[in-house]
């Protein structure tokens, strides 16, 4: 599983779609995504007609820098383009959301960096290993020596690159760095490990390299709470939506993916209830107060889930928008906000799937794969309340808390 398995299409220039276009060809995906979903899951991966329709119309690229002829659109962008998808497919959505978040990423790296990886084709992917603990780095002669193994690389199959985090340590095993490593392949091998509850269609694999050379403009310090820190391709790529950290909100994107998962649930349940009477008795469904109650009750979640995550996107552009900087509070409120916004999601999605009855158990019940996707991708790190309420929460108590990435 060494070589990307889509073909780079040919080089188009999107940098003239702003965001109501964009999201239009986004809500034009949903029809065409419910029909490749299945496939999708049967193969672990998003199947090439799905990869071929998002390349062409540009929505791998809609926060890539323009001058890479990206959209560059502004970081609302970041939640709303994979929460319409994810009304499709929530496994396309999280693929989006993953690997144009790294085409935004690229902008922090030297301009070097992003020609080794765009000049061939803006269009190439990048998929990752996230977790700094998993890779080991060490500092040799023009560069970093890199080793680890990393779960969890959504959309690998797709993908040319990698970026890969690592530590850093001295020779007394203190970290001294955290490093995020661009590597292409086949420097690095994909294990084919994704057999899953739900979120199938991610094909988010293990990778794993070992004593590979990164020159050093491929290796990126994320140590941004060193006060010297800076990161180079922001004297290339100004646009403030570039600042915004994903350090904060990098879960916010993959957020919108299952908003828009459980949009579809209440969007599926909504008909069926319309339509449907009881077996047994003949009733209408939508008759039952506690039909309507479940109904009311899971929009509600949804709506506010939808207006709560937006608004962070918005607010900490805004900050970098009028030259600010977001403190260590609001940076933990952010993680804070989106852990608790899944679990009134996953709570969403549970009551309108009770309401399948039987239906729902069959594999080709559209709810049971929203059902499982939904808890599969509710273990994801950013998800996890018991790991992002409680730092916040020490902070506001007036505690310290330490971070030499966040």
């Amino acid at each position: 599983m060494n070589a990307p398995e889509t073909k780079q299409p040919k080089q188009r220039d999107f940098s003239g779609v702003g965001y109501d276009e964009a999201l239009e060809r986004a809500r034009a995906l949903i029809p065409f995504l419910r029909r490749h979903c299945a496939a999708n899951d049967q193969a672990t991966k998003l199947v090439p007609e799905v990869v071929n329709a998002l390349h062409e119309n540009g929505l791998l690229r809609y926060i890539q820098p323009k001058a890479w002829g990206g959209m560059e659109l502004d970081f609302v962008a970041y939640f709303d383009v994979p929460e319409m998808l994810g009304r499709g497919d929530a496994s396309t959505a999280w693929v989006v959301a993953n690997l144009a978040s790294h085409h935004r990423g690229l902008a922090l790296w030297p301009k070097q960096a992003q020609e080794e990886i765009w000049s061939k084709s803006p269009d190439t992917l990048i998929a990752s290993g996230i977790a700094f603990m998993q890779g080991s780095g060490r500092k040799v002669d023009g560069g970093i020596e890199l080793s680890g193994k990393w779960g969890f690389s959504s959309g690998v199959d797709h993908s040319e690159w990698e970026q890969l985090a690592c530590i850093v340590k001295d020779a007394d095993g203190k970290p001294i760095d955290w490093l995020m490593c661009q590597v292409p392949r086949p420097q690095f091998e994909v294990i084919d490990d994704w057999q899953t509850l739900g979120m199938r269609g991610t094909g988010s694999r293990t990778v794993t390299c070992k004593n590979v050379f990164v020159p050093e403009h491929r290796a990126l310090s994320m140590h941004v709470a060193n006060p010297a820190h800076e990161f180079p391709g922001l004297k290339v790529h100004t646009n403030s939506m570039f600042k915004v950290p994903t350090s904060s909100l990098g879960g916010h994107c993959i957020a919108g993916a299952m908003t828009g998962n459980a949009q579809a649930a209440l969007d599926i349940t909504t008909e069926m209830v319309k339509q449907r009477s009881t077996n047994y008795t003949g009733a209408a469904m939508r008759d039952f107060q506690t039909v309507q109650l479940r109904i009311g009750t899971a929009g509600a979640k949804i709506d506010a889930v939808r207006t709560w995550i937006r608004n962070d996107c918005i607010e900490a552009h805004n900050v970098y928008r009028t030259g600010g900087k977001l403190d260590i509070e609001t940076r933990l409120r952010y993680k804070r906000n989106c852990a608790m916004g899944m679990k009134l999601l996953t709570e969403a999605v549970d009551t309108l799937y009770e309401m399948c009855g039987a239906a729902g158990i069959y594999d080709t019940s559209a709810m049971q794969r929203i059902y499982r996707d939904q808890h599969a991708a509710a273990g994801h790190i950013s998800f996890s309340t018991d790991a992002q309420l409680t730092p916040w929460a020490q902070v506001s108590l007036g505690a310290a808390f330490n971070s030499p990435t966040l």
